[in-house]
């Protein structure tokens, strides 16, 4: 017999995949976590039935997330990770010797805990001596922290369950108090194409530009996620992603990745018309 992992993207659109195994499985407090083996996909991590990553396009993701910001700017050193559990993100920024310290804040310890037993490919670094893993609340984490950080990454699940605090006005006027002058927030800014998702991706972007003055989306393609087309937001009190791309710098450090470079950088953030119409009605809003 056959077995299927299937995730419902909309009320009349699913996603499945053959399965050969499962080899992981338990409830935390939080949330449900799945590991699971496929032909097509390798292992891949669900949580509450939602696909958080494959060992087959993973790079697409954790590419995209750190790569653009560090190309923006070559010279951080503090980032503070919020979610991210699976440590794909973290395993990215350890690459960049001149990156000093990286705070990495999960509130489900139990997902770093399986990523590390059955996801070695994103859980490898975390043992880097520059990471302090925190097993708390990201929106409680970063209240009081004022201009601690160069850069603040929000890979966080969809917004409900464990990760509905991560999409409020306070948490992002919070992590604005947090960042340095220079600073820059990215964030997994949802599916533009199904509505359920864009209603999400609209109410982030809006929220977000409350407080930065600069503020971007870019995409990426990443064939396991809803629709597989995805969105990025990137916000900055000073550091603009087009204008400050140092493509020369990012370039000489040597850094060999699957999916980004810098030609990329500057064209994901030209966006289809759709997605632009979308971010002009949350501005509207």
């Amino acid at each position: 017999m056959e077995y299927w992992y299937t995730e419902e993207h909309s009320e009349n659109a699913r996603f499945s995949i053959r399965v050969d195994r499962q080899l992981y499985s338990a409830k935390s407090k939080f949330q449900r976590i799945d590991i699971f083996e496929a032909e097509e996909f390798g292992r891949f991590l669900t949580l509450d039935g939602l696909m958080m990553l494959t060992e087959k396009d993973e790079f697409i993701y954790h590419d995209m997330i750190v790569h653009v910001p560090m190309a923006t700017n070559p010279g951080i050193k503090k980032v503070l990770v919020i979610g991210a559990g699976d440590g794909g993100t973290v395993r990215e920024l350890t690459r960049y010797g001149t990156i000093e310290k990286i705070d990495m804040v999960e509130i489900d310890k139990m997902v770093v805990d399986a990523c590390l037993e059955y996801m070695p490919q994103t859980s490898s670094k975390l043992s880097d001596p520059r990471v302090t893993i925190y097993y708390e609340d990201g929106l409680k984490f970063v209240r009081d922290k004022v201009g601690v950080y160069d850069l603040i990454i929000v890979d966080s699940t969809d917004p409900f369950g464990p990760g509905e605090g991560l999409f409020t006005k306070e948490f992002y006027g919070n992590c604005y108090k947090a960042l340095t002058e220079e600073g820059i927030l990215v964030n997994q800014h949802e599916c533009p194409y199904y509505d359920s998702y864009a209603m999400s991706m609209k109410r982030a972007h809006k929220r977000i530009k409350e407080f930065f003055p600069i503020t971007r989306v870019y995409q990426a393609h990443i064939p396991t996620y809803p629709s597989g087309h995805w969105l990025f937001g990137f916000a900055s009190k000073k550091k603009d992603p087009i204008r400050d791309l140092d493509a020369e710098s990012w370039n000489s450090l040597g850094i060999k990745t699957e999916y980004y470079n810098t030609d990329l950088h500057r064209g994901c953030f030209a966006l289809p018309t759709y997605v632009k119409e979308l971010l002009d009605e949350a501005d509207k809003d």
